[in-house]
C-alpha cells in the first residue's frame, strides 16, 4: 500500500523561491513505488492550489499559471486529508492523506505556523512540531534555551520595534556589551535575509531599519572571529549525525546571494578541521537538537574561532533540500543517499 504524501511548497515567505527549488528536487526523487504524491502549491498571496504538473514548472515558478483548483486542510475528524474545491460545478472532493511534507522555508513555513495547522489535522508531518519550530526560528528564544542548556552562543541582546525605541541609546548599550563589529538580524527570518554587519553608528542605524522591515524583533550579536561550520541531524529519539561541513567565503558573511550563487564562497564537506573538533561539533549539534526539542531533521550551524572554540550560530529546522544542498550532502557522506533520505523523513514523521 502506497503512502499518500502531500508535498507543500511555495508559501508567504521571503524564501518562496528557495522552497520551489527544494520541492522540485524532492518531487523528482520521490520513489513512485512507495508514495502516491499530491502536490500543493502555496502562492505568495497565501492561496493553496492543487498542482498536477511537472516539477520543472515549480523550479521556474510558472506552476501557478492556469486554472488550478483551490484546496484546504480538513480540520474535522470525519477524514484526514484535503478538500478540493471544484469551482466549475461548486462541488468538492476528498483527498485522503497519510503524511504531509512541508517543503517550506522561512516565515509561515518553518516558524511553527504551518506545523500548528498540521497538528490540528492529526495528520503526521515531516519535521519539528509547532513549539520546536517556533523557538528554533526565533533567534532570541534559541539563545535563551541553548544558553540555559550550557551551549555556548555569541554574546547578544534583543530589541523590539516601538515608538519609544531610542536607536542612539540602543547603540551605546550594544557597543558597551558587544563592541564592534557586530551583527544585526531579524529575530525571525532565514537565508540571511535582513542581516547586516555593523562597524559604526551609521551602519547600526541602517541595519536596525533593514532588520525591522523583516520582523518586529531583532537580535544584535557580537561578531565571532572565525569561520562557519554546519552539521546535519536526522532522527527523533535515536539520531544520525551527518558529516561536518565548512563555509569558505570571501564576503563579510554568508549572505543570501552567496548561499544560492556561491560566487565568492565554497563549501568543504568534510570540513577542514581536526577529527577532535568534528566530534565536538557533532556533540554540540546533538545537544542543540535535543535542547530545542527537534524531531525529523535540522541543520545546526556553528562558528569555529582561531582558538578552536565552537559557538552555536543558529539552527534550521527545514534546511535547503535540493539534492545539492548542504543538508543532503552532509548525510550522503555517511551513506544516506537523497532518495533514502526522503523515505527516512516520512518514516520519522509517521513514528511521532
Amino acid at each position: 500500500m502506497k503512502t499518500k504524501l502531500a508535498i507543500l511548497f511555495g508559501g508567504k515567505s521571503d524564501e518562496y523561491s528557495v522552497s520551489l527549488h527544494s520541492a522540485a528536487a524532492i518531487i523528482n526523487n520521490v520513489p513512485e513505488e512507495l508514495f502516491d504524491a499530491t502536490l500543493i502549491g502555496i502562492t505568495q498571496e497565501g492561496k493553496w492550489l492543487l498542482y498536477e504538473g511537472k516539477a520543472d514548472k515549480i523550479n521556474d515558478d510558472t506552476w501557478h499559471k492556469g486554472n488550478l483548483s483551490p484546496v484546504l486542510l480538513n480540520m474535522g475528524d470525519d477524514f484526514k486529508g484535503l478538500v478540493k474545491l471544484n469551482l466549475d460545478d461548486n462541488t468538492f472532493e476528498k483527498i485522503e492523506l497519510d503524511c504531509i511534507f512541508p517543503v517550506l522555508h522561512g516565515r509561515n513555513g518553518e516558524d511553527g505556523t504551518i506545523q500548528g495547522l498540521c497538528q490540528m489535522t492529526g495528520i503526521p508531518f515531516v519535521g519539528c512540531d509547532m513549539t520546536s519550530s517556533a523557538v528554533c526560528m526565533d533567534k532570541d528564544f534559541t539563545h535563551i534555551i541553548c544558553e540555559s542548556a550550557g551551549i555556548q552562543t555569541a554574546p547578544y541582546m534583543s530589541a523590539v520595534n516601538s515608538n519609544k525605541l531610542n536607536v542612539k541609546k540602543l547603540y551605546e548599550e550594544a557597543f558597551k556589551k558587544l563592541s564592534l563589529p557586530m551583527f544585526i538580524k531579524p529575530a525571525n527570518n532565514g537565508s540571511s535575509i535582513g542581516i547586516s554587519k555593523v562597524r559604526n553608528y551609521d551602519e547600526f542605524e541602517k541595519g536596525i531599519m533593514e532588520a525591522f522591515q523583516h520582523d518586529n524583533k531583532i537580535v544584535i550579536e557580537k561578531m565571532i572571529d572565525g569561520f562557519e561550520i554546519g552539521c546535519a541531524v536526522l532522527g527523533n529519539e535515536e539520531l544520525m549525525i551527518g558529516e561536518v561541513d565548512e563555509i569558505d567565503t570571501k564576503n563579510d558573511f554568508f549572505d543570501y546571494v552567496e548561499k544560492y550563487s556561491q560566487h565568492n564562497s565554497k563549501i568543504h564537506c568534510p570540513a577542514r578541521i581536526s577529527d577532535e573538533l568534528k566530534l565536538e561539533a557533532k556533540k554540540i549539534a546533538e545537544k542543540t537538537y535535543r535542547a530545542l526539542g527537534c524531531k525529523g531533521l535540522s541543520r545546526v550551524d556553528m562558528f569555529v574561532t582561531p582558538e578552536n572554540k565552537i559557538y552555536l550560530n543558529e539552527i534550521n529546522t527545514i534546511p535547503g533540500l535540493t539534492d545539492l544542498s548542504r543538508y543532503p550532502s552532509m548525510l550522503r557522506k555517511i551513506g544516506i543517499e537523497y532518495r533514502d533520505l526522503i523515505i527516512k523523513l516520512v518514516e520519522l514523521a509517521k513514528e511521532q
